[in-house]
């Protein structure tokens, strides 16, 4: 599973160079190993609007990502494809469990 781990790392690490470069914005990485817990966490201004909130969350659980939630606008799961994963290892957490069933990724 530690191969898992770093290609999570790896792509939210590409997302917060990559988003990371807007002014009065920050992103923020954040990897547990230990819990398996992945974030990527964006806080600045807007004009006089504070930001502050998750871009990213997955979970890694056992021999499963669950994608908690998901501010992409392609998906992670195609990115976490791409890297090599089965869609058998993700789960769409942020979908209800009956919205699971039938399609390609994991239901739990």
């Amino acid at each position: 599973m530690d191969s898992v781990k770093e290609i999570i790392k790896n792509i939210l690490s590409e997302y917060a160079e990559f988003f990371g470069v807007q002014p009065n914005m920050e992103i923020e990485a954040i990897f547990d190993d230990e819990k398996g817990h992945y974030e990527l966490l964006q806080h600045g201004w807007i004009g006089n609007r504070r930001v502050h909130g998750i871009f990213l969350h997955l979970d890694v659980k056992g021999e499963k990502i669950w994608i908690q939630h998901d501010g992409t606008s392609e998906g992670i799961a195609t990115e976490l494809m791409a890297a090599g994963i089965s869609p058998k290892q993700i789960i769409l957490a942020f979908r209800s469990p009956r919205e699971r069933e039938g399609g390609i990724f994991a239901v739990a």
